[in-house]
């Protein structure tokens, strides 16, 4: 059987990578807080099973992973796929004026957690015959410094090294796994929503990301999904290590 693992699947671009999936018979695990009613009701050949968690706390996170293995491990497994989709944005604020806890809940979803995670995932199947392929979400952000995005940057440019390095290791050990990163652009999604309603003190560019909404620049999930999707349902194409962007494609 096919299984995909994929975080932040209650709206936005994982809930559209997931149903992608499921469209193409695979059998989808679905991570976030709240709950996808619409993914979990499909009549799809891909079945969807949901883990209600908060990525912020790294001690539910771990124990949620090791019960998804657990699972796992119970069922005959074909290919196995792992898509670290879910991320914050906020605080959207300049150095000074961010709380402790902002930061931490941060840093934790969009980089700690898919650290845990990656690590408990190349160690739980380890001795298994079973080619593993992670992907992991990055953003343009990584590259370059944007006013008010302090944290989101810095903890895409953290994943988007230790993505490098995880790939790196991979290859040194020769274990046939293939992790790779997947910039999907500029979206229509909730988070620019957040961006958009930022106050211009705390993000400069607040003006930009309103006009990419009224000139209908933002890509639907759906189409940026299918690009990532494709891409996974042609594992031998998939490079090790590799930088996919959407504007690869589209």
């Amino acid at each position: 059987m096919k299984y995909a693992v994929v975080t932040g699947t209650s709206k936005g671009l994982g809930a559209s990578i997931a149903r992608l999936l499921m469209e193409a018979s695979v059998n989808v695990i679905g991570l976030a807080r709240g709950e996808n009613q619409a993914l979990e009701n499909a009549d799809l050949p891909g079945s969807y099973q949901h883990y209600q968690v908060d990525l912020a706390n790294i001690e539910q996170t771990e124990k949620t992973f090791l019960d998804i293995i657990a699972f796992l491990k119970e069922h005959p497994i074909e290919s196995l796929q792992l898509v670290q989709n879910a991320a914050l944005v906020s605080p959207i604020e300049q150095v000074g004026k961010q709380s402790a806890e902002e930061l931490t809940s941060h840093v934790h979803v969009n980089l700690l957690a898919p650290m845990v995670i990656t690590n408990l995932w190349l160690d739980a199947w380890r001795d298994r015959d079973i080619p593993l392929v992670l992907v992991n979400i990055t953003s343009g952000a990584a590259n370059r410094s944007v006013y008010g995005w302090n944290a989101y940057g810095s903890t895409k440019a953290g994943l988007d090294r230790y993505t490098d390095t995880v790939a790196l290791e991979q290859e040194k050990l020769e274990t046939n796994n293939k992790i790779f990163l997947f910039d999907p652009s500029i979206m229509d999604t909730d988070m620019q929503g957040e961006i958009r309603s930022a106050d211009p003190s705390q993000f400069v560019d607040v003006e930009q990301f309103k006009n990419y909404k009224t000139e209908d620049k933002l890509r639907d999930t759906d189409v940026v999904a299918k690009v990532l999707v494709d891409r996974l349902l042609d594992e031998q194409a998939i490079k090790n290590g590799d930088y996919y962007s959407v504007k690869d494609i589209l």
